[in-house]
């Protein structure tokens, strides 16, 4: 959720300014406006966890499997950066380096984190209906 507020933060105080003058009442509102999004935060997370949900649950093997194949390229191309390039350096020196950009390290935390929060999930929710809702 933090990752909306910063991103809408700028836009918010932007249109702001614009629309309302007095700074007071500008500051009014935008707490109000970020109030109401962090609210409305666990419904995000709500959809969003059921848009993998669904995902992982297609019929369709590319559906179900583009974010795990996606991940296994990310870890693939930093393996080979920074464990195997390394020791081909040794032997040809005249190797030429790739530069990770930062988007990728963007999407290798982003795609983690989503992977284990999932894995999470299903865990609690496998435990949950085993048990029957008691403990």
């Amino acid at each position: 959720m933090n990752s909306i507020l910063t991103l809408l933060a700028p836009i918010i105080g932007d249109v702001l300014k614009r629309i309302i003058p007095d700074a007071d009442k500008r500051g009014e509102v935008e707490r109000e406006v970020r109030l109401s999004l962090l609210e409305h935060a666990d419904n995000i997370e709500k959809v969003r966890g059921e848009i993998v949900l669904a995902e992982a649950n297609s019929t369709n093997w590319l559906t179900s499997t583009w974010r795990p194949l996606l991940m296994m390229v990310v870890v693939t191309i930093l393996a080979c950066n920074y464990l195997l390039f390394p020791i081909i350096r040794i032997f040809y020196p005249e190797m030429i380096v790739l530069e990770l950009p930062a988007e990728l390290w963007n999407l290798l935390t982003i795609g983690v984190g989503g992977y284990i929060v999932g894995r999470s999930g299903e865990k609690m929710i496998d435990t949950f209906s085993t048990r029957g809702g008691n403990k």
